[in-house]
């Protein structure tokens, strides 16, 4: 919930129920929406001290996504802004992740002036972002196959380790030596990205090893996450020197759930400072999926007039 720009609630449901598959499953998150929605609006409601009927708009996330779990949060959004006689507002999700840098909670961190560069890391998206102001983004550069944090996940579960896995690879990965099982390096021309060699090659490795070597996998666990991270963020941080030097920018924002990787932000300090710019990343709560973001996006829709109509549909894919 926000008033004048600044924060007043922010409730977020947690979905263990993922954690025992291994994975996100879709139907299962749609049916976690569709149990938790209305108790998570009512407390959002309470923590901010207000009633229904003090809001002037809904702001819901339109895509990308699951479309079950987009459908959830698209219907009730119509319904509620509908029943209030209120403007909706329909966010690409992307987009949100990257206004979560300008989300006011009164703890007066700063924020990224404008243009800055934005990479985008999460379990479904790998995206180099050009940002002009809040409406204006250019997607400069995007994965051609999986994203970075699905290849974390990846990693982790053919070691075994539970779901999600990205937190604790970056865990093990501070015991271990990077430089011992060498990984493909994405040969990706322009600022486009590519995760799928680095994982296959990985999988591969781990499989192989394993079988002819039992109890492989648990022995070099460290220096495999190690190994697997390093690949991951080397990738990374080419691309985004490259951006940096082709567009001149001299902001770089980082934001989504990868964001929290250890590894990523050292070597993101260390890039700053060989390339002169000045780096931001929000907390660790703004930079996985999070209502914030939504309403901080959703606001500057509305002060521009962009509403949406009662009809409006999710998008899985906005691009």
């Amino acid at each position: 919930m926000l008033a004048d720009g600044r924060l007043l609630s922010n409730v977020v449901a947690s979905q263990e129920v993922h954690a025992k598959w291994g994975g996100v499953v879709p139907e299962l998150a749609s049916r976690a929406h569709q149990e938790h929605i209305v108790p998570v609006v009512m407390e959002a409601l309470d923590a901010a001290g207000l009633g229904k009927h003090d809001l002037t708009a809904v702001a819901f996330t339109r895509g990308p996504g699951l479309i079950g779990a987009l459908l959830v949060g698209a219907c009730f959004a119509r319904s509620m802004a509908q029943a209030l006689r209120i403007p909706l507002l329909a966010v690409d999700h992307v987009q949100a992740h990257i206004m979560a840098h300008f989300i006011d909670d009164g703890d007066g961190r700063p924020s990224p002036g404008f243009p800055f560069l934005n990479l985008t890391v999460s379990g479904g998206h790998s995206q180099l972002v050009l940002v002009r102001s809040p409406l204006d983004m250019e997607v400069i550069g995007s994965t051609l196959d999986d994203a970075a944090g699905e290849a974390f996940d990846k990693g982790a579960k053919v070691l075994g380790l539970p779901y999600p896995g990205g937190p604790l690879v970056d865990r093990y990965a501070r015991e271990g030596d990077p430089r011992r099982f060498p990984l493909p390096k994405p040969a990706i021309p322009g600022l486009d990205l590519s995760f799928s060699g680095i994982k296959t090659a990985f999988v591969a490795l781990v499989n192989r090893e394993e079988r002819y070597r039992p109890g492989f996998k648990e022995a070099a666990r460290a220096d495999l996450c190690a190994s697997l991270q390093a690949a991951i963020i080397d990738h990374l941080m080419a691309k985004l020197r490259r951006a940096i030097r082709q567009y001149g920018v001299a902001r770089i924002g980082v934001a989504g759930g990868v964001a929290a990787n250890s590894g990523l932000r050292q070597r993101l300090q260390e890039l700053a400072a060989r390339e002169g710019v000045e780096v931001f990343i929000p907390p660790l709560a703004y930079c996985t999926d999070n209502a914030a973001m939504i309403a901080v996006a959703g606001r500057h829709l509305l002060e521009a007039g962009r509403t949406a109509p009662l009809d409006v549909v999710p998008l899985p894919r906005t691009n």
